[in-house]
């Protein structure tokens, strides 16, 4: 048997496009998480999707001084 599971999906979205910091504007994975992503097992996948949440996330966060006041 395998020690790879196929349980945690893989987060691409088809839309790839690095980053400065060589991370994917499309599932926010590092470019090395894409790589490893392949033979990662069901444990470090899950490592790298929490990853790439917290990066998108992040993200989302709109920092006070690029807020426009009214």
């Amino acid at each position: 048997m395998s020690d790879i599971d196929s349980s945690a999906q893989s987060p691409c979205v088809r839309n790839c496009c690095l980053d400065d910091d060589l991370t994917c504007l499309g599932c926010f994975r590092s470019l090395e998480e894409i790589k490893e992503w392949g033979i990662a097992d069901d444990h470090r996948r899950r490592i790298i999707l929490q990853n790439a949440k917290q990066r998108r996330e992040a993200d989302e966060v709109v920092p006070e001084c690029h807020r426009t006041s009214e």
